[in-house]
């Protein structure tokens, strides 16, 4: 074999070690590594966790919810939904004064219906909800996981006591964070609003009906 030859296989191994090498790196597409914990966040860890620390499996777990549920498309909410859905929150919220594990019940409903309005799976798919929900919503998907589990913990678990009472007003505090990213317009909804074709502003989501979240479990002053 002459050398010209010889030295046109090596090339040509070589050609075909970079192509090859360039089609792994696009098989493992833009969601692997760093770019997976950028966008699941605090769900990175959590999955990691579940996976006794195996990040690749975490990951394989994440990008598997992208390739799934990426490319969902949200509905836009009518306004009147979304006055609806949020009369029903501030209602869930005054209802916690008297009836902690009912208003966090309702606030469980809620979310699940709410996503399901907004074009997630149904809520009746909780699980397949949940997992659409952290790849969209990742930093805020960690309040309806603590709702629905208080929800469905056993009414006489002894942590339903005192302590059982600031888990559900804790559980509902952060799951509103949730509710709030998923009751307000998305910016490409802003321009389909009457008025926004014309040059006006997009009008700003409705804040929620009572701005006490702060204080759950407590009754407000009397304002004199």
């Amino acid at each position: 074999m002459s050398t010209g030859v010889i030295i046109a296989l090596i090339v040509i191994v070589a050609v075909v070690l970079v192509v090859a090498a360039v089609l792994a790196l696009r098989a493992r597409g833009p969601q692997h590594g760093g770019s997976l914990k950028r966008r699941f966040g605090p769900e990175y860890d959590l999955a990691v966790a579940r996976h006794d620390g195996d990040t690749k499996a975490a990951e394989r777990e994440l990008a598997e919810r992208v390739r799934r549920h990426g490319s969902l498309r949200t509905r836009p909410l009518e306004p009147a939904e979304r006055e609806r859905f949020e009369a029903r929150w501030a209602a869930a919220q005054e209802r916690f004064v008297d009836s902690p594990r009912e208003a966090v019940g309702e606030a469980d409903r809620l979310l699940a219906e709410l996503a399901a309005a907004r074009g997630f799976p149904d809520g009746g798919q909780y699980e397949e909800q949940l997992t659409a929900l952290s790849v969209h919503h990742a930093h805020h998907v960690e309040g309806y996981r603590r709702v629905h589990r208080v929800t469905h913990a056993r009414v006489d678990d002894a942590r339903d006591g005192g302590a059982g009472t600031e888990e559900m007003r804790a559980s509902l505090v952060e799951a509103r964070a949730l509710f709030e990213a998923l009751v307000r317009p998305d910016r490409h909804d802003a321009g389909r609003r009457t008025g926004t074709e014309a040059g006006e502003p997009a009008p700003a989501a409705h804040a929620p009906r009572t701005a006490h979240a702060w204080s759950l479990g407590k009754r407000r002053p009397k304002e004199s």
